[in-house]
């Protein structure tokens, strides 16, 4: 029988990062032939990780990268939160984001994890997660992605939330550096707030028509003639802008101004192009 020194254990477990037992079957199997181990162990995690693939997926990690004028925010999940904070799982969501600025993404395009995988490109994050699920001994996904290629003379602002559980991408349309501070605000804000579009006429329509179709439903089953409705929907509408448009919104570090109010105080006719928000599992 060969013999499996402990260092050749740990060798193979540094290579894999399989468990220290699984490591050692492996290399016995293999009559100590490295190689033919780490093929072992692949062939064995790609059978648990197929099993753990339908396991629910209720945590992980946003990460933001920016480079060249671009910038990436993903999200990538996991079963649990221990894994959600370890050194492997974090190390893959920071190359999934630096990734992204190297694979056929249309600029403002969201992908969710199996549409990535099925680009040009995306084969080798496929086998990259498939090499993490046997790791770490979790059903790990890919949630969303999304790639901003900046305008002209604009810059980028993000917010990442304590916990990296919500994070948040801005495009203004200066790129000065008292500007950028406030975008980084107006990120904070949307992190904590949630806003459907940068303004009303961003929120998508389908929702815009189901609230307006719910507050007349309300103001009739009042008994309220129809003109009085039309006044009380239009009153109510304004409110649902106020709460889901982010320049309506109320900045929550100073609730008496408007992010609008905010961004007109920074000068120079500052204006947020766009934004991304991504909330793990939301």
């Amino acid at each position: 029988m060969t013999q499996i020194t402990a260092g050749a254990v740990k060798a193979l477990r540094d290579r894999t990062g399989a468990g220290m037992m699984d490591c050692k079957k492996a290399l016995v199997e293999a009559r100590g032939d490295a190689e033919r181990a780490i093929d072992l162990l692949r062939k064995a995690g790609a059978a648990k990780a197929a099993k753990r693939v339908a396991r629910t997926v209720s945590e992980g990690t946003i990460r933001v990268a920016k480079r060249d004028g671009s910038a990436s925010m993903v999200e990538v999940l996991s079963e649990t939160d221990f894994v959600a904070r370890s050194e492997a799982f974090e190390s893959f969501a920071r190359e999934l984001a630096e990734r992204m600025f190297h694979l056929p993404i249309g600029d403002g395009e969201t992908l969710e994890g199996e549409a990535l995988l099925r680009i040009e490109g995306g084969g080798e994050v496929e086998s990259r997660l498939s090499e993490l699920r046997v790791q770490v001994g979790e059903n790990i996904q890919l949630g969303r992605a999304v790639r901003y290629d900046l305008g002209e003379g604009g810059a980028f602002a993000s917010y990442v939330h304590f916990g990296n559980r919500i994070g948040v991408l801005v495009e203004i349309s200066d790129s000065g550096d008292a500007a950028v501070e406030t975008a980084r605000g107006v990120a904070m804000h949307a992190a904590a707030t949630n806003p459907r579009g940068v303004s009303p006429d961003d929120i998508p329509a389908e929702l815009v028509k189901r609230e307006r179709a719910l507050l007349t439903e309300q103001a009739l089953e009042q008994g309220k003639p129809p003109s009085i409705t039309e006044k009380i929907v239009a009153g109510r509408m304004r409110k649902f802008f106020e709460e889901n448009a982010l320049l309506w919104q109320s900045y929550v570090r100073d609730p008496d101004r408007t992010v609008k109010e905010l961004l007109a105080e920074a000068g120079r006719d500052l204006t947020v192009r766009r934004f991304v928000r991504f909330e793990v599992g939301g």
